[in-house]
């Protein structure tokens, strides 16, 4: 064995070894990973903007990254994303996401990451306007981030994909904006609910009054041949958002539609690590996540050449 991967066994080693450390002790002290992961994320691969107003409520607020100056591709031809966190619309903050703005941002995507109306507080339709208005924001400025604006993207994770889904599928969002599902250029959804009636979880019920849930919240009812194009991403063995249900059926549903879709399962993630491989320190545990995404949002030439963590 040469020296190289015997080198690079042991600093895979030393980071699993320090990643499953850190973990239990969040677990011990009943602390997110999610977030403990977002603490070992590096902080000089990218430019922060922080509570940006998207509108006027105070949970309308944005944090930005974006690459580095001297990251392909230039400036005005990047891709912005806008990336919605999952939490059973009940929980979750944008600052615990850090680590999803990292991965993108380092290799040549703008990317915004928006709170929302959240349950109890506030109930559907709210988080999805609010998601609406974010995205809004985003075709706003794009050009001004350095993006381009013929390039956004919305990206979202279990509930939080829920939300992307709505804001590509269902014309009435961006319609009260002004605006159009047909200024995206894509949608990317992991581990979405994407038709979950009858609501079993209680917090889900609440946050969709249920039963009084209007059939239209689903978003696999509002697949059209005018949708973006899609990737969706899950976890086969997911048993918190079935994914023959969820990813399956919108996947069905968009090829019957004639809608370029793809889509992509793994079998050693879970729910949570489905979106914890995003994470630098972790990356190399699982998926690989990253490589759709790139190719996705057209930078996979810059992942091959950082090298697909």
């Amino acid at each position: 064995m040469s020296h190289s991967v015997i080198a690079s066994f042991r600093r895979h080693r030393r980071a699993f070894s320090t990643t499953l450390c850190t973990l239990a002790a969040a677990a011990l002290a009943a602390c997110s990973p999610i977030k403990v992961i977002d603490r070992l994320v590096p902080t000089d691969t990218y430019r922060f903007q922080g509570g940006i107003a998207y509108g006027p409520a105070p949970r309308q607020l944005l944090d930005v990254y974006q690459p580095p100056p001297t990251t392909a591709p230039a400036p005005g031809a990047r891709p912005l994303v806008v990336f919605f966190f999952g939490g059973t619309w009940t929980t979750g903050d944008r600052a615990s996401f850090r680590f999803v703005g990292e991965a993108l941002a380092s290799r040549g995507a703008v990317v915004a990451i928006p709170d929302y109306g959240l349950s109890p507080t506030f109930t559907y339709p709210v988080f999805v306007r609010d998601s609406a208005l974010a995205v809004k924001w985003a075709l706003d400025n794009a050009a001004r981030l350095g993006a381009d604006p013929k390039q956004v993207y919305v990206m979202g994770h279990s509930s939080g994909g829920y939300n992307a889904a709505m804001v590509a599928l269902d014309g009435r969002w961006l319609g009260e904006l002004g605006a159009s599902p047909k200024q995206l250029a894509g949608w990317i959804g992991l581990a979405g609910p994407y038709d979950f009636l009858p609501i079993g979880d209680p917090q889900a019920q609440a946050a969709f009054n249920w039963p009084d849930t209007p059939r239209d919240s689903q978003p696999l009812a509002h697949v059209t041949p005018a949708a973006p194009r899609a990737l969706l991403m899950a976890a086969s063995k997911d048993n918190l958002v079935y994914p023959d249900r969820n990813t399956g059926q919108m996947a069905a549903a968009l090829r019957a539609a004639g809608v370029p879709v793809q889509v992509r399962m793994y079998d050693n993630l879970s729910h949570v690590t489905l979106i914890g491989a995003f994470a630098k320190p972790v990356q190399w545990l699982g998926g690989p996540v990253l490589p759709p995404v790139m190719e996705f949002l057209g930078l996979a030439s810059v992942l091959s050449h950082k090298g697909a963590r």
